[in-house]
């Protein structure tokens, strides 16, 4: 299994770290245009192995895309992160050409790759790569939803007092500040509805953290997160790679389903050696089915700024 990690900044170096650690890949290549800066990145990683147990082989390279052959996934992470007070939907205009160009090198090189989009922002740059690359709709895959649910559990067993072992969520919808939607009625502690432990208040609250989690951490950090980003990318490969059949929440391209179309955004998928292998269609009250039509309208307004 090969994995190509395009992007040696701090979030795609920690997508090699998080994926290598795991061990279930034989290689990853990390790719960046800046020079000698992803074979450092991949060295100084391979200098970890000894002490942290993995055999798998990490490889660095300036732009030399013929070193991705053969991928079985790949992940784009490369763009200009947010910095404070900015949306994830003012990166598109670099963004977009960097996306684009990407993705068609890894093709070039590796016809059967399976591409995750990190890039920002995130919904836009993967109806992109669709749109750049004609791949099937199960071999484009956008990260956001996984890490919007994880920093929603992590939220909710704050408020819980209890492990995010215990704590069960997801987030559908944009991966932006406004569009995503936390959905804290399917959301149980151990089986149990959060709702028997949480006030509606308290649940507000919840939601409003975690529609904010980005925005927060990038005003604390002064530019986005990486930990919680590398570790969703490598929940995701790792589900594809040995064919889990995990859910996770995904930006993919709709054909229908939830009733929208032509649109990339974030829906409960099942990920296995296909990629996507199900779109899962849960059950929605009418609150949430208006607020996923309002949050798909959001996407499509950033589409539209796409040249």
């Amino acid at each position: 299994m090969k994995v190509t990690v395009v992007g040696a900044g701090a979030v795609g170096a920690s997508c090699a770290e998080y994926i290598a650690i795991k061990n279930f890949a034989s290689e990853v290549v990390i790719v960046d245009i800046k020079e000698g800066f992803a074979e450092g990145k991949a060295m100084d990683l391979m200098q970890t192995a000894s002490l942290n147990g993995f055999d798998t082989k990490i490889v660095g390279t300036t732009g030399d895309y013929t070193k991705t052959a053969n991928s079985d996934i790949a992940v784009i992470t490369s763009g200009i992160p947010r910095k404070p007070g900015m949306t994830r939907e003012e990166l598109i205009d670099i963004n977009a050409g960097i996306v684009k160009m990407v993705s068609k090198s890894i093709i070039k090189h590796s016809p059967n790759v399976i591409i995750i989009v990190v890039s920002n922002p995130m919904d836009t740059m993967t109806y992109l790569a669709h749109q750049s690359t004609g791949l099937p709709k199960n071999r484009i895959i956008g990260m956001g939803g996984a890490l919007d649910s994880a920093r929603f559990q992590y939220r909710l067993a704050e408020a819980l007092g209890c492990p995010s072992s215990d704590v069960e969520g997801m987030v559908i919808g944009g991966h932006s500040d406004k569009g995503m939607l936390p959905l804290t009625r399917l959301a149980t502690r151990n089986s149990v509805p959060v709702s028997e432990f949480l006030s509606e208040e308290k649940l507000s609250e919840v939601l409003e953290a975690t529609k904010i989690g980005g925005a927060t951490l990038t005003g604390l950090l002064g530019t986005s997160a990486w930990y919680a980003p590398g570790a969703a990318v490598s929940a995701l490969v790792q589900s594809i790679a040995c064919d889990q059949k995990k859910m996770f929440t995904c930006s993919v391209m709709l054909d229908g389903e939830y009733g929208l179309k032509d649109i990339c955004v974030g829906v409960p998928v099942i990920l296995g050696k296909n990629g996507i292998e199900k779109i899962v269609e849960i059950k929605l009250n009418d609150a949430e089915k208006a607020k996923l039509v309002e949050s798909a309208e959001g996407v499509r307004k950033t589409n539209a700024l796409l040249v």
